[in-house]
Formats: C-alpha cells, sequence, structure tokens
C-alpha cells in the first residue's frame, strides 16, 4: 500500500477532501488542495531510509495529524488548535486561563500526543528509530587512556 491509501484507511474523517488538487476551470489556480499534495508537503519531514518499509504509514498517519491540527477533518467539536489555547473559561465575572506556558514549548513531541494519528505516528517513529544511549558500561570504560 502507498501512503495515500493507507490515509484513506486510516484517516476516514478526511473522506471529503479529494485526492488530487481542484483547480478552476477558468483560471487553472488551485481552489482546494487534495491529500496528494498534503503528503507532499510533509514527506520530507520524515526520512523514508530511517522507516524503512514502515515510511508510508508514517507519512501518512503525520499528514493526518498535521491535516486535524490545522483544522481540517471532523470538525464538529471545533478545531484542536482553537481548544488548546483556553485552559478553563467561567462565566460568572469571566475568567480565562490559557494553556500555553513555557514548560509546554519544551516537550519536543508534545503536539503529537493531540491527535490519535500523532500518537501512531510516535509508536512507528519509536520503533523505527532506536536512540543510542552510552552509559559507559562498555569493557574498554577507563582503560588505556580512553
Amino acid at each position: 500500500m502507498d501512503a495515500l491509501e493507507i490515509f484513506r484507511l486510516a484517516a476516514t474523517e478526511f473522506a471529503d477532501m479529494p485526492d488530487d488538487d481542484e483547480k478552476d476551470p477558468e483560471t487553472g489556480k488551485v481552489v482546494r488542495y487534495g491529500v496528494k499534495s498534503f503528503l507532499k508537503l510533509y514527506a520530507d519531514q520524515i526520512s523514508e531510509k530511517r522507516f524503512g518499509s514502515s515510511y508510508p504509514k508514517a507519512l501518512a498517519y503525520l499528514t493526518a495529524h498535521k491535516l486535524k491540527m490545522n483544522g481540517y477533518g471532523d470538525t464538529e467539536n471545533g478545531k484542536i488548535a482553537d481548544s488548546l489555547r483556553v485552559g478553563s473559561f467561567s462565566e460568572g465575572e469571566t475568567s480565562i486561563s490559557y494553556t500555553t506556558n513555557q514548560q509546554t514549548n519544551l516537550q519536543v513531541d508534545a503536539e503529537y500526543a493531540l491527535t490519535v494519528y500523532g500518537l501512531e505516528f510516535l509508536t512507528f517513529r519509536r520503533n523505527a528509530i532506536i536512540p543510542i544511549v552510552s552509559a559507559g558500561e562498555g569493557g574498554f570504560y577507563g582503560r588505556c587512556g580512553y
């Protein structure tokens, strides 16, 4: 399966988006971007070499995550981006608190936890890219001036 097929299978809330760009017949300008354009847009954000055979899945889920974060798909309950800004709201004597703070900005992958697609992308990334941790426990540590 290619990334588009996986996207269509896994992200059914985007069924109303066309595969290809829709263009105005008179001007030739794009009036609505299709899924293929978004797949191309995000394709360079991940490494095909590192993800290997999981690359199409990772790209499909990354694209679905990015689209969801940008307000595409099912927005029946509002857009995710809008809901993330307000942490709490009380009506009497109007009080609004916001969810952004410096700690949130420091969490590199925090954005991916906001959608089911992002969480799935993180799973693919964890399976494909294993970080190397050196705890200095090798047999030659501390010997011969190393």
